[in-house]
């Protein structure tokens, strides 16, 4: 199990950008949460396996309908239990 703490940049609120990360990891299996910042961006911790978390990133950064990703940040966070994934 792994455990990453990303930031996204670019255009990605106001474009249900959250709920189609959570609705993607549900169905990889990731735990975790996915939230707004007051800078525009979107921070998230996605917990899972190495494959579904890497999954997971790729689907953020090329697949969100109406994203655009200019940037990110992403570094290994302490693993936490969560029992699914939220948008906080």
């Amino acid at each position: 199990m792994v455990s990453r703490k990303i930031r996204f940049y670019g255009r990605v609120q106001g474009i249900n950008f959250r709920r189609n990360v959570m609705r993607e990891a549900l169905s990889l299996g990731v735990r975790g949460w996915v939230r707004n910042e007051m800078d525009g961006s979107v921070s998230a911790v996605f917990s899972g396996t190495q494959e579904s978390v890497d999954m997971l990133l790729d689907f953020c950064l090329n697949r969100v309908p109406l994203a655009r990703v200019d940037r990110y940040t992403i570094e290994d966070h302490e693993e936490e239990s969560f029992d699914t994934f939220s948008i906080l």
